[in-house]
């Protein structure tokens, strides 16, 4: 993107702002790359040259971390025309001092001993967040994590509970939240004494939202306590009774909006992946969006929880203008960055657009990272900085709606101050 002088000094502005990144998968035990492989894992990459024609073979466990790189930039030059290639380019050229033309298979070697070199320095973790501007980070831990070990003022707590809602009927799972809490979840009463105990746990931690991902045919309803229990009851032994899982899920997940409401964390809603469409793609290069989904599906839950604020989050940037008018009308449903299939710098630039032309600017959360390694933090987040620079010249600036201050205010609002507010962070 050439930017000229006005988008430029904007650009340079917006960095300057210290970030809240609201959602990553990010390990606060391991936060940043340990090598080059640790980059080139990250999905996007194993998805891209898969698709390009490189075969599963380079990602076997088996293969040295050198093999797998050596494959995956051997086929780079297939796909240098994404926007996932840029990001790596940008890793490479600021982290790695990688000043050539593109990197290819015959650079494997010098990357590789070039991000030992450099990931292995003592203080690594701390020099990103620095060149990042990056102050907090949210995580996606599972209902069953300990929390401990780390950092929770830096790397924040986030209650995951896609498990808890969609495989309550798995013995593994049961036995996960048995130990975790204590209590076998037998019926509807126990269960919510043991969802009450996570939030208890979580929140003690300093855990700021819950968050869940949620396939197109879903619909969150509230489950009579009778009813909850009979199915809880019937589905150990009955693993093919559809309708007994989909009333479970429902129930369970009514249960977390009650302790969302009453621990006053937001519930994270990240709407509209189907599971494992593409059945031999991949490690995590198999789920793809569904248009068939729509809000409507959660205009319930949004009616009967007006004190708990839900974030939102949709796979495809077609459904944006209703996300956009579901945030017009509803004072707890709040935009939430830009989701996998949708994190793309044409499809950010429309939708954060749209957004800023209908939907109040206190109820925005321009952009969250979704990443995996602290190194991702810097081009993800510049790939925004750059969009959002260029939508506040265009929009605001150059028509005199807003001065240029006016415009970097908005901007704080939207990289900092809204995710501070929503997510009652300091």
């Amino acid at each position: 993107m050439i930017l000229d002088r006005l988008t430029r000094d904007l650009y340079a502005e917006i960095c300057r702002i210290p970030l809240i990144d609201p959602h990553s998968h990010i390990d606060p035990h391991q936060p940043a790359a340990r090598g080059l492989d640790d980059i080139l894992g990250y999905h996007y990459y194993t998805e891209l040259a898969h698709s390009a024609g490189m075969s599963k073979e380079p990602l076997a466990k088996e293969l040295s971390p050198r093999e797998r790189v050596r494959a995956i930039l051997g086929h780079m030059d297939r796909f240098d025309n994404t926007v996932q290639y840029s990001w790596f380019l940008e890793i490479a050229r600021t982290f790695l001092g990688f000043r050539g033309e593109r990197p290819s298979a015959q650079d494997s070697d010098a990357l590789c001993d070039a991000a030992e070199r450099v990931f292995g320095q003592a203080d690594w973790e701390e020099q990103v967040l620095k060149k990042s501007n990056v102050e907090q980070i949210f995580l996606t831990n599972d209902f069953d994590d300990p929390l401990d070990g780390f950092d929770t003022k830096r790397y924040v707590p986030c209650l995951r509970t896609d498990d808890l809602v969609f495989h309550v009927d798995k013995p593994a799972t049961r036995e996960r939240l048995a130990k975790a809490t204590g209590i076998d979840a037998t019926d509807s009463a126990r269960l919510r004494q043991a969802v009450g105990r996570l939030f208890e746990h979580f929140v003690s931690k300093n855990a700021k939202a819950c968050a869940i991902s949620l396939p197109p045919s879903f619909a969150p309803y509230p489950i009579e306590d009778g009813a909850l229990s009979a199915c809880l009851g019937k589905l150990p032994q009955q693993q093919d009774d559809f309708e007994s899982k989909a009333r479970s899920s429902a129930g369970v997940f009514w249960i977390l909006a009650e302790f969302c409401r009453d621990c006053r964390l937001p519930f994270d809603l990240m709407i509209g992946v189907n599971r494992r469409v593409y059945r031999d793609g991949v490690h995590q290069g198999q789920d793809l969006f569904d248009q068939r989904t729509s809000l409507f599906q959660y205009a319930e839950l949004f009616n009967a929880f007006p004190e708990v604020t839900f974030p939102i989050s949709v796979l495809t940037s077609v459904q944006n203008q209703e996300l956009i008018s579901y945030s017009w009308i509803f004072p707890n449903v709040v935009t939430n960055g830009h989701w996998w299939y949708s994190n793309i710098p044409d499809f950010i630039e429309r939708d954060a657009r749209a957004r800023l032309q209908a939907v109040p600017k206190t109820k925005q959360i321009g952009y969250y990272s979704d990443a995996y390694k602290l190194e991702f933090l810097l081009p993800k987040y510049n790939m925004y900085r750059r969009t959002l620079a260029k939508i506040l010249a265009d929009d605001f600036v150059r028509p005199g709606v807003y001065s240029e201050r006016q415009a970097l205010d908005l901007a704080r609002l939207l990289l900092r101050e809204n995710a501070q507010r929503v997510f009652s962070v300091q």
